[in-house]
């Protein structure tokens, strides 16, 4: 089965990021997840994201609150698809992180979800690696319909 990583500026962001970790093993996907900084562990944050492929990943997934540098900086080290996810954060409650995001240069995209949503960040990746595979893209409309049939059946009175 595909790899996905799922790593993270800090040990408080896995609060959010277990949310990813669970929804992928749901659907059969092998992660990898990983506390990586990219203040405090920057020259192993460039061999890890320069090496992903080579060990298999196909879409890393990466949070980080405040500055939020780690998705950015993977992106700009690997050609693997990178989702980031903005931690909420103390001070501006992760509209910092947000915008950090989802304003990186030309050439360095981050495909960037709401601020601490890390299972929507899950179900990007398995968008993607739908196209790829087609029993995960049977699993991703399976689910769809669920949530479908879930919306349809709520009676309010």
């Amino acid at each position: 089965m595909p790899k996905v990583a799922v790593i993270m500026g800090s040990k408080s962001d896995w609060e959010y990021m277990k949310e990813a970790v669970e929804l992928l093993k749901q659907f059969g996907i092998d992660v990898e997840a990983r506390v990586i900084s990219a203040h405090r562990t920057p020259e192993f944050m460039v061999e890890y994201a320069k090496s992903a492929s080579e060990k298999g990943f196909e879409v890393i997934i990466a949070g980080a609150g405040g500055a939020a540098h780690l998705p950015g900086m993977v992106a700009s080290l690997t050609h693997l698809p990178v989702i980031g996810v903005p931690i909420p954060s103390k001070h501006l409650n992760g509209l910092d992180s947000l915008l950090s995001m989802v304003q990186t240069p030309y050439g360095i995209p981050v495909a960037t979800v709401a601020i601490g949503n890390a299972k929507n960040a899950a179900l990007l990746a398995l968008r993607i690696l739908s196209i790829k595979y087609p029993e995960i893209a049977e699993k991703v409309k399976k689910f769809m319909e669920n949530m479908k049939s879930e919306v349809l059946s709520t009676r309010l009175e």
